[in-house]
């Protein structure tokens, strides 16, 4: 992986080291994974592919247990709960989330899942001594592996409309609904479950939970089969008791820590979709390099030349975007809510058209089952849609823009 962009002043020396370590880190895993399924499934790449979509749950599980012990996951939580820093650093975040995401996209979403999943439970937690805080060692030593369960087959985008109950029965809440596409479902250790715990309209009444994954009343109701395999699920809560501990923060601040916890993790969905489009637009140089057409290469051709002309730009112009919104968190300690949402949306819609480029260079290659870039298109659909999708984006973009400046 090239690192250079790196060097952008965004970035300090301590991020170009970790995104070596990362590098390295994950070099080793996708080789190792490689390696285990030549050995139980020797043959072609596709049957790699059936490989992982069989094992999933598995690798997941392992590539947490990994990130822990190589120290990466200790990004996702405060240096109070065994983190890497003081609080979470966005920049670091990006930087992991692009080169993994650049290696193998299983390996970025458990990186993910982790962070998002740990999210609420740092933000309101502010002891040793809270019920949820041990949690929170247990995700940055990739001993647990965590969930965010915040949508309903009904609330997705309109968080509102959420439909889950939790009311108080003596020291326990009893929780019940169903909560859908939710990631690390059937394999997390914990639920950061948001459920209403008042009549209040709107998204006012909505609270935040941590839920053991054997909690009773706890089921995994279906698992979902996606374009690219991860795992996914559709949870239902039937009389689910959680003790009165289980609660995050104060009873109605569930929607504000939610969107506090996009707040932070948005723009590294945008890092992610910026490392698939690198990924894309270096198999798309490799090919057009050796591809042999009309007596040179494809690389002669000015079409392809202004193709990938045209995807450097967008990764680049994406990728200042999302540091921006990082340095800006990190640094400026301002609220990025506008700049998180405009890195989401310019890196993924950017490495759509990206991906899809690098496809269309690759010609009938590129749709074969196990190339590169056919999983890259398969990997980049998703991203546009989870963590808020890019209509929802815009709004945001829209309504912060016509906020009153600050005095």
């Amino acid at each position: 992986m090239d690192r250079s962009h790196f060097d952008w002043p965004f970035l300090d020396a301590a991020h170009r080291a970790l995104a070596a370590e990362a590098d390295r880190w994950a070099t080793g895993a996708v080789q190792r994974r490689k390696t285990e399924a030549e050995i139980r499934e020797p043959g072609s790449r596709a049957r790699h592919d059936d490989y992982l979509k069989a094992n999933v749950d598995a690798i997941c599980r392992r590539h947490v247990a990994s990130l822990g012990a190589a120290g990466l996951l200790r990004h996702c939580v405060p240096a109070r709960f065994g983190g890497a820093s003081p609080r979470v650093d966005s920049r670091s975040l990006c930087v992991l989330r692009e080169t993994l995401a650049w290696h193998d996209g299983l390996a970025d979403f458990a990186f993910a899942m982790q962070g998002l999943g740990a999210g609420p439970i740092a933000l309101a937690v502010d002891s040793d001594d809270h019920p949820a805080a041990h949690w929170l060692g247990d995700v940055a030593q990739g001993r647990a592996v965590a969930a965010f369960a915040l949508s309903e087959p009904d609330a997705g985008s309109d968080v509102g409309a959420m439909t889950s109950r939790a009311v108080r029965d003596g020291s326990d809440w009893i929780i019940d609904g169903c909560k859908t596409w939710i990631s690390n479902g059937g394999i997390a250790d914990f639920y950061c479950v948001f459920a209403r715990t008042s009549d209040e309209p709107g998204a006012r009444g909505i609270s935040a939970f941590v839920v053991p994954a054997d909690a009773p009343g706890l089921k995994v109701a279906q698992r979902i089969d996606v374009i690219a395999p991860h795992p996914l699920a559709r949870l239902e809560f039937a009389g689910c008791r959680v003790p009165a501990g289980a609660l995050l923060g104060n009873p109605g601040e569930g929607f504000k820590l939610a969107m506090r916890t996009l707040d932070i993790f948005r723009a590294a969905v945008g890092a992610a979709a910026v490392g698939f489009a690198r990924r894309a637009l270096d198999e798309a140089i490799r090919h057009a390099r050796s591809r042999k057409m009309l007596g040179g290469t494809l690389g002669e051709r000015d079409i392809a030349r202004a193709m990938l002309g045209e995807m450097a730009a967008d990764i680049d112009a994406a990728a200042l975007l999302v540091y921006r919104a990082a340095w800006t968190r990190d640094v400026k300690r301002g609220r990025t809510t506008k700049e998180a949402a405009m890195a989401k949306l310019t890196a993924t819609e950017s490495a759509q058209r990206v991906i899809d480029n690098a496809v269309q260079l690759h010609g009938a290659r590129g749709v074969a089952r196990g190339e590169s870039v056919e999983r890259l298109y398969r990997e980049i659909r998703a991203l546009r849609i989870y963590e808020g999708a890019t209509e929802v984006q815009k709004l945001i973009i829209g309504r912060e823009l016509l906020r009153p400046p600050a005095a």
